[in-house]
């Protein structure tokens, strides 16, 4: 089917394929045309809660704008963003929801925006192009943190927040075949072949990032036939009935939890680190330095069963992202109702 429009189609996940720097300029290029820089004022009455960690409004008089990409946990992201900059006094504009990652990034690196949360992975592969990833998250992080200086954005602290890929499965075949990390796996490839059936989306199972990397890297043996190729979704609703034993996931979806799917870890660190944090034009942090202040508790308190919890209540239950977000911060006492 021919597209009339040439913005990019949306998706509900993050990116995993290595951009190219043709990629980036074209993108940038886009943004007007694709309308991406739309955005509208954000009116919460908030006010700094006990646990916001300074001390005052330190933003009053700060016109701020926020992005995100256009899947759910991003939105959340950028709306938390948002409202506590809201809390500590700054009129905020909202520019979430752009299509792709790239069109964000280059909304922050341009200064059409000033703030974003970003993926510590996404960050040194896709957008500075390397091809191999960092094992250590900290170390992941202060590389990209060094390199992006260059572009004008600063990487503040990550969070515990880590969006990667995973195998998980159902509670039926995670007490019947007693595995608990992708090693168990590998042995369990060699013992029982026909016991690991996977269902996989069509391009983790042709990326070297995906199941061909992780099979080299683990030493599995799995036949073709034992593999199922579907869409993301499905790959969902496929491993929950038990149609493969084991389903290809990201780690903070927020259907796990809801479907009750028990994640494998990755015991090897094959998969790449895709840590949440702060990514701050460079001009703006030097006019507004309480942004970091104000980021620093909330992007301290993200990990991947918050992230599971707030993704499910969107996906799952519904539930506006906006007031999810806000829902939380006032939960966690970062905001109060002004």
């Amino acid at each position: 089917m021919m597209r009339n429009h040439p913005c990019p189609a949306p998706r509900r996940r993050p990116e995993r394929r290595r951009g190219s720097r043709l990629l980036l300029v074209l993108f940038a290029t886009l943004l007007s045309a694709c309308g991406l820089v739309s955005g509208s004022a954000m009116s919460d009455t908030v006010l700094p809660g006990p646990k916001a960690g300074y001390q005052g409004r330190p933003l009053t008089g700060a016109q701020l704008t926020v992005t995100s990409k256009e899947f759910t946990e991003q939105i959340v992201l950028g709306q938390m963003m948002g409202i506590v900059f809201e809390a500590a006094g700054a009129k905020v504009i909202d520019k979430t929801s752009i299509q792709g990652s790239i069109g964000a990034r280059e909304a922050v690196k341009s200064g059409t925006a000033d703030a974003a949360y970003e993926y510590t992975g996404t960050g040194w592969i896709t957008y500075l192009g390397h091809t191999k990833p960092i094992v250590d998250p900290r170390k992941q992080w202060e590389a990209v943190r060094a390199e992006d200086r260059k572009n004008g954005i600063v990487w503040l602290p990550a969070s515990r927040l880590n969006n990667t890929y995973a195998l998980a499965l159902n509670s039926a075949n995670y007490k019947k075949l007693a595995v608990r990390d992708l090693s168990d796996v590998a042995a369990l490839s060699h013992k029982n072949p026909g016991a690991v059936t996977m269902c996989v989306e069509n391009e983790f199972a042709t990326r070297n990032d995906g199941l061909p990397g992780m099979a080299r890297a683990y030493g599995m043996n799995v036949p073709s036939a034992n593999i199922r190729k579907m869409t993301g979704g499905v790959v969902y609703t496929e491993t929950e009935k038990g149609t493969c034993a084991f389903g290809e996931v990201f780690t903070t979806d927020g259907r796990i939890k809801a479907m009750h799917l028990h994640v494998l870890a990755d015991d090897k660190h094959f998969f790449p680190n895709y840590n949440v944090a702060p990514e701050i034009n460079a001009e703006a942090l030097k006019k507004y330095p309480a942004m970091a202040e104000v980021l620093a508790p909330v992007t301290k308190a993200l990990d991947n069963t918050v992230a599971q919890e707030l993704n499910r209540k969107v996906d799952v239950d519904g539930e506006d992202p906006h007031e999810v977000a806000k829902n939380w911060l006032i939960q966690e006492g970062f905001i109060k109702e002004g």
